[in-house]
């Protein structure tokens, strides 16, 4: 079970995006490779740290992992996961938060010993995808045609000279810590130690072309309008050896037209008439899973909430379903005839018809209590 990303950085839910970054500051340093070399317990708090201060540090991450925990990230949701990058990839998402300590590339020597070549990555591509509340419930496979850049046929590469193939370029300076050598982006091949040598026809200065796929998105239960899935490997193509980019898709709920939702919760309004409220009547809803058929006892009053157990929605946590909330409402007509005008004005007096809520009507603040409890 992965550790709480507050819990990882030392702060509370209520911390600032200052106190955030400063704790992260220092959970870096304390576990930096030129401070613990050949430690694999340091590097992996390195690399956990990284984990939490990239979800916490950005606001729409931070808020999604607030409400949903680590679930947010999971099923190929957007996120952390440093767990496959070495230190160079880190320290060139974060390094800029270091300032001249650690300068914005990557470490001299430690885990491995030497210098290491920074793997490079395409670029990421961002879809948006529109789902039908029929579609969150169960979840489903969605098939989109995407543009990206991939190597043309026929490219070759060769090892760049300026970094010697390495993908950085080395520095020594003098930092707090002491002497440290370190590690920068190599501006010749922009850190893929390769450089075009062959270029086809059509294609661009790092002998990529356009080229328009068919990719498979699976989306889980439960998703909400805004969130971010992450489809690894699917974006842009890098030059040379490096590793293809991701695809994020944004979700776009479409509207239902009787359902309305609230969180994994569905409302759905049902009007009866002044004779069906009195006399009772039978229903059907037509609910994401079928026809399902409902009693609305005699004499229900308009505000009445049925509440329909695991008809909802699905969480995003697998934690369970929510419920199909019916709100009745009492048909007021806006025309009568002279004999229901006749009628109405007989028994309006009657005692039968004059209001007395009990102590068992409940108030509409109470009802929109029991709604959300």
């Amino acid at each position: 079970m992965k550790t709480d990303y507050y819990e990882v950085l030392g702060v509370s839910k209520n911390a600032t995006s200052t106190e955030i970054k400063k704790a992260y500051r220092k959970k870096a340093v304390q576990n930096h490779p030129d401070k613990n070399p050949g430690d694999k317990a340091a590097e992996d708090r390195f690399k956990q740290a990284a984990e939490a201060y990239e979800i916490l540090s950005n606001s729409d991450k931070k808020a999604r992992y607030d409400q949903y925990g680590h679930a947010a990230f999971e099923n190929g949701g957007a996120g952390g996961g440093f767990g496959g990058m070495n230190m160079e990839d880190i320290f060139s998402q974060f390094g800029d938060i270091f300032g001249g300590h650690f300068g914005g590339g990557g470490f001299s020597g430690g885990f491995g010993g030497g210098s290491r070549q920074a793997i490079v990555k395409g670029s990421n591509l961002r879809i948006r995808v529109k789902l039908e509340l029929k579609d969150i419930l169960n979840g489903v496979s969605k098939k989109v045609k995407v543009k990206r850049l991939v190597k043309a046929e026929g490219v070759t590469y060769k090892t760049c000279e300026t970094c010697k193939g390495q993908g950085s370029v080395t520095r020594i300076s003098n930092t707090i810590l002491g002497r440290m050598q370190t590690a920068a982006t190599c501006p010749t091949c922009k850190g893929s130690g390769k450089i075009v040598d062959n270029r086809p026809k059509g294609s661009d200065a790092h002998g990529l072309i356009q080229k328009e796929e068919t990719v498979e998105i699976e989306i889980p239960p439960g998703v909400t309008d805004g969130v971010q899935l992450k489809v690894p490997g699917k974006g842009n193509e890098a030059p040379g050896d490096g590793i293809s980019g991701d695809i994020y898709v944004v979700i776009q709920e479409i509207s239902h037209e009787n359902l309305k939702r609230e969180g994994n919760n569905l409302h759905h309004d049902m009007y009866i008439s002044f004779p069906e409220a009195a006399l009772g009547v039978g229903k059907e809803i037509d609910t994401l899973t079928g026809i399902v058929r409902i009693k609305v006892e005699p004499g229900t009053q308009s505000g009445k909430i049925l509440r329909l157990r695991g008809k909802g929605l699905e969480s995003i946590d697998r934690y369970g379903k929510g419920d199909l909330l019916v709100h009745i409402n009492v048909w007021t007509p806006k025309t009568l005839t002279k004999e229901q005008k006749n009628f109405f004005n007989k028994v309006k007096d009657d005692d039968n018809f004059i209001p007395e809520p009990s102590n068992s009507e409940k108030s509409f603040f109470e009802k929109v209590k029991d709604m959300f409890s």
